[in-house]
């Protein structure tokens, strides 16, 4: 049966939706407001590239769509809960200033700035609730120990946050490449790489396997950052549902202003071609990471 990659993120990301919304009902919240103001960012949508990827890893491994499932549910959910608080503390006035995101109001916009930090801080540490107890942490303590640690690291300050704060310190500033990267491996990759690792090793692949994943996760990380880039450069706004241009206007550093778009585009595919590469020794359950990885260069979004 020919692989559609189409069908396939359908499937999982109405899984996704119906994961979270469980988990979100599922959450003691006392507070109506609070609650709407997660619901807004967390069931807006978007591409829920990050659980979708865990998916992929455990899928790579057992071949089979359903276990990865299963296996995946609990942290699938962290990482999107983790995902759209990072989202919502980014288009804060302090940070992005953004009015849109997935096609509406952000959440400070939708609401305000003070219930907005709340609504994010809420969803952080409901993903680590929800990592903490889950059935499967009980069953398999140390297993789920290293996930939990993983997690935390990739969303702290050695990963995602510490990437965020040297993306704010390098506004109006000429950096390196070397700086550009490595602020982009920790401000996006590191979530996306933590996402693979934690659906390999929910699906128990062998040291061989985690480090080609390792590898197929580096590689499409940064790869999507500098999609990111070239969309907020060329990108159509009514499609991708929030505004383009803002980097420039926030005097960021980002591939294209350093590179060019020509080149920027050339090292996107060549990233895109070795994440590809790294999955030579997997078998038909990696098709949907293949294909993920090849969707990168054409998504619009």
């Amino acid at each position: 049966m020919t692989f559609v990659l189409g069908d396939h993120l359908e499937s999982c990301r109405r899984w996704v939706d119906l994961s979270l919304k469980a988990c979100l009902d599922a959450a003691s919240c006392p507070s109506p407001r609070l609650y709407e103001a997660m619901s807004h960012s967390l069931m807006a949508g978007g591409k829920r590239l990050r659980p979708i990827l865990c998916l992929g890893a455990a899928q790579a491994i057992t071949e089979n769509l359903e276990q990865a499932m299963d296996l995946c549910r609990d942290v699938a959910c962290a990482l999107e809960l983790i995902h759209t608080y990072s989202l919502i503390h980014d288009d804060l006035p302090a940070m992005d200033d953004d009015d849109l995101r997935r096609g509406i109001p952000t959440c400070h916009k939708a609401f305000d700035e003070g219930t907005a930090i709340l609504a994010g801080d809420a969803l952080l540490t409901l993903a680590f609730d929800r990592l903490s107890s889950s059935k499967k942490a009980l069953s398999h303590p140390l297993l789920w120990l290293n996930i939990i640690g993983a997690i935390a690291r990739a969303a702290g300050p050695a990963g995602m946050v510490g990437g965020q704060m040297l993306d704010l310190a390098s506004e109006g500033k000429n950096i390196d490449y070397g700086m550009l990267e490595r602020l982009h491996r920790l401000k996006t990759g590191a979530l996306i790489e933590v996402s693979i690792y934690s659906g390999a090793l929910l699906a128990e692949a062998s040291e061989k396997q985690q480090a080609a994943l390792h590898a197929y996760g580096r590689h499409l990380g940064l790869a999507f950052q500098v999609t990111d880039d070239l969309l907020d450069v060329t990108g159509d706004p009514s499609v991708m549902g929030k505004n383009t241009g803002s980097d420039a206007q926030s005097q960021k550093a980002t591939y294209p202003s350093l590179l060019g778009l020509e080149a920027a585009m050339g090292l996107a595919e060549n990233l895109v071609k070795n994440a590809i590469d790294s999955l030579d020794n997997f078998g038909p359950g990696a098709d949907p990471l293949r294909a993920l990885a090849a969707y990168v260069l054409e998504r619009k979004k």
